[in-house]
């Protein structure tokens, strides 16, 4: 079990982690293929892989394409960077959350108790 010193030094790292983050994005990166007609042939052709970046504002999904080598390199280390901020930011809820309990704890030196069950929620036999 962390001790409460412990818990701070945790919860300054991921601060730190996050302050050094300088760029990231909320999205997805994905790889598109096309079914594309010849005048030759009967059955279509894929091309592909053509990379889009997507994301949801509102209730639309809106993407582009990523054309260059460069853009798809950037547009993936911002997801990743992204992805890893959420990750952070549950594990500082979870040390904040832990942080609190042991405060009271040393505070009260009595355990949280745990809440009253709804007579309701009970099953009849």
């Amino acid at each position: 079990m962390k001790t409460i010193v412990e818990i701070e030094q945790a919860r300054e790292a991921i601060l730190e982690e996050m302050r050094s983050m300088r760029s990231m994005r909320k999205g997805s990166v994905s790889k598109q293929f096309l079914k594309v007609k010849h005048k030759d042939k009967i059955e279509p052709v894929l091309r592909g892989p053509y990379f889009v970046f997507t994301r949801k504002e509102g209730k639309k999904t809106v993407g582009y394409r990523l054309r260059a080598a460069k853009e798809q390199e950037a547009a993936l280390r911002d997801v990743a960077a992204h992805k890893r901020f959420v990750a952070l930011c549950k594990q500082f809820e979870e040390l904040t959350e832990k942080l609190g309990q042991m405060e009271r704890l040393e505070k009260d030196g009595t355990p949280e108790k745990k809440p009253l069950r709804s007579p309701l929620s009970k099953t009849r036999k």
